[in-house]
């Protein structure tokens, strides 16, 4: 699984299971990208507004895999809307993640946190001044690719019909039971690569009987069957895990889902509460 790699627009192969670092604090944070690395896995996935970009560089800096080998995914804060904003955010998180590029930076979300879904405003200007920090950072090599989180079909348009560079990514949240089939199918078209973050619901599909009865049947645990899902719809998926038990079994996902079980499974009843995690109404998910 760790040398499956899907590849972008621009040509940059991007490993398709990821360590996903959301809620790992940032003094535990080197220790399990160091775990994650000597398992296998070489996709770290961070934010700036995880604030643990520095420990996720300590253990890369110090995993013993040289960095040309690895892949590093950020993404700059939802509220930065303007050119320097974004551009101080870029080199921010070099500076945190003390190297000397980062594979991958994404605009975190269209609207800041405090808006979404509390306001009409898509942001459009200010999402296309953050995209030119990326773009100009992309062209001065900071960056080897971009891309956006948690963008609509609308919030893509904007920066399609504007921007030079096009998005490489759209990172959302998707799993068993929360399946944006027409946003997937529009990324597509696009040759836009979909993400998938929190494969398992937050922890939610665990206590669904019919996705723990699709697991049974295939002998698997639930987040093994979460991940495989979301690998067959052609994304990358970025799991989060501290614990290196999990770290290797959700990598072990070497079997295949049915067709007739990937269409049940994706027409499955529609998980809307998110118990204690804060979450997009739009799409379930979270930062």
């Amino acid at each position: 699984m760790f040398q499956d790699t899907i590849t972008l627009a621009n040509g940059v192969a991007v490993p398709r299971l990821a360590l996903g670092t959301w809620l790992i604090d940032n003094q535990k944070v080197a220790d399990a990208v160091r775990a994650a690395v000597e398992i296998g896995y070489r996709h770290i996935d961070t934010a700036q507004a995880y604030m643990n970009e520095a420990g996720v560089g300590e253990g890369l800096r110090t995993c013993g895999t040289a960095r040309e080998r690895l892949f590093v995914t950020t993404k700059v804060a939802a509220e930065h809307k303007d050119y320097d904003s974004a551009m101080a955010g870029i080199d921010g998180s070099l500076r945190a993640l003390g190297l000397d590029y980062i594979d991958m930076m994404i605009i975190h979300s269209p609207q800041p946190w405090a808006k979404v879904n509390q306001s009409d405003d898509r942001y459009f200007e200010g999402n296309l001044e953050a995209w030119r920090a990326l773009t100009d950072a992309y062209q001065a090599g900071k960056l080897r690719a971009i891309g956006v989180s948690n963008f609509l079909e609308e919030d893509i348009e904007n920066l399609w019909n504007h921007a030079e560079i096009k998005p490489m990514v759209n990172q959302v949240l998707c799993h068993i039971s929360n399946t944006p089939h027409e946003l997937i199918a529009y990324c597509r078209e696009k040759g836009i690569v979909m993400e998938a973050y929190s494969p398992v619901a937050h922890g939610e599909a665990l206590k669904n009987e019919k996705i723990t009865e699709m697991a049974a049947k295939y002998g698997v645990s639930v987040p093994r069957l979460c991940i495989r899902y979301d690998l067959q719809l052609g994304m990358i998926v970025l799991p989060k895990t501290a614990n290196p038990d999990h770290m290797r079994s959700n990598a072990d996902v070497d079997f295949v889902i049915s067709d007739e079980d990937m269409e049940t499974l994706k027409h499955m009843e529609r998980i809307k509460d998110y118990g204690e995690h804060g979450f997009f109404p739009v799409f379930g998910g979270k930062l």
